[in-house]
């Protein structure tokens, strides 16, 4: 056994407490669940492409008191109709297909990103567009929406970023994981439109790691889960994943530790997240970590922490604006079923496959290190 395969069964170990669903027996990987939601284009597919039929059994919350459904969109990135209307089209046709799901969903979960660079009237058309939806609505709000005016016209449209309610025996939580990010525009005196360029920058080269949900918040998380059952299901719904995916694009929050300190007390947890344009998933515990998809496109991988053996694989059609996006439906069963389905719109065939300096081929990027949130170096929290 080699010293890496040992290392795994040995997180797997501590992170896997007794009676924890899925069992190891399943052995649905994070390599093996993006090949295949990719290869086959969406998790709906799943039942017909041999062995890869768990997907729709995933237990991930368990004890709703009936069935229902919801619908998730996220990242439309709405530029004025006035200078582009590509986000606008491909919004639209989220919310068109989610008007006509029947039976219809219970409610819409937006999962920020609604703008672009944060003007009132991207966010505006945003709230717009959404009103045409008759079902009850909930938002949390991403980077794109914020640091332009600091939030003050998305909370006037959207309201508080952070929410709790409950809905047929699951407690579901929005998380507030943007809003956090160190002052570094003050000192400089860097303009609003100067901030949200900086923020809405992928690689982070001036806010750096920003992403944090913060001890005020973790304590309000922490005291709206007191009174619930922790053998019922929560959903927490979060811009950016709860654990460390790739820093340096904020794919993470910077205190996921402390976060998962206390969804860890409850035996079953659901966090379906945004920000990452693509499909992901992601075990800590009790905790199962959907990532989901964006109408405006679809990210790359990232450069390091891709699971090894993954395949990299040129996943979009440049030609076609519609490839690789889509929306989310979210059924979640009266047997203890929540089952994901990405609504991808022109998923094809795969029909090439990326070099090694996509960062899946180079060895050294998978070898276990210790994790950055472990290292201290990050903004420290407010």
């Amino acid at each position: 056994m080699s010293d890496l395969e040992r290392e795994r069964r040995e997180m797997d170990m501590v992170l896997r407490k007794p009676g924890l669903r899925p069992d190891a027996a399943l052995r649905l990987t994070r390599r093996t669940f993006i090949r295949r939601a990719l290869l086959t284009g969406a998790a709906a597919t799943a039942a017909a492409c041999g062995p890869f039929p768990l997907i729709n059994t995933m237990d991930v919350a368990y004890g709703a008191d009936s069935a229902f459904r919801f619908a998730w969109i996220s990242d439309t990135h709405l530029y004025p109709k006035s200078l582009n209307t590509r986000f606008v089209d491909k919004a639209t046709r989220a919310i068109d297909d989610v008007s006509k799901m029947d039976p219809p969903a219970d409610f819409l979960i937006f999962g920020g990103d609604i703008a672009q660079l944060g003007r009132a009237e991207e966010l505006a058309l945003g709230n717009q567009l959404l009103g045409e939806l008759k079902i009850d609505k909930h938002f949390i709000p991403g980077e794109h929406d914020w640091y332009y005016d600091m939030g003050a016209k998305w909370t006037s449209l959207y309201g508080k970023p952070n929410w709790s309610f409950d809905h047929k025996g699951v407690r579901f939580v929005g998380l507030d994981t943007i809003s956090r990010a160190p002052d570094y525009w003050s000192a400089t005196k860097m303009s609003p439109e100067d901030r949200m360029g900086a923020m809405a920058t992928l690689d982070g080269n001036i806010a750096g790691p920003w992403a944090g949900v913060g001890s005020d918040q973790i304590e309000w998380l922490s005291k709206t889960l007191s009174d619930w059952d922790k053998s019922k299901p929560v959903i927490v719904f979060s811009h950016n994943p709860l654990y460390e995916v790739f820093p340096p694009w904020n794919f993470w929050v910077r205190d996921w530790r402390e976060v998962n300190e206390v969804l860890g007390a409850y035996s079953s947890v659901v966090n379906i997240h945004g920000h990452v344009h693509q499909v992901l998933y992601n075990e800590i515990g009790s905790l199962r970590s959907y990532g989901m998809l964006a109408t405006s496109w679809p990210w790359p991988y990232p450069p390091t922490g891709v699971p090894q053996l993954t395949r990299p694989m040129i996943r979009v059609d440049p030609g076609d604006p519609f490839d690789g996006v889509g929306w989310g439906e979210i059924p979640v069963s009266a047997d203890n079923k929540v089952d994901p389905q990405y609504k991808f719109w022109g998923r094809k065939q795969v029909y090439a496959e990326a070099q090694v300096d996509s960062g899946t081929g180079d060895n050294d990027n998978q070898r276990l290190r210790a994790r950055i949130a472990d290292l201290g170096w990050y903004y420290p929290d407010k």
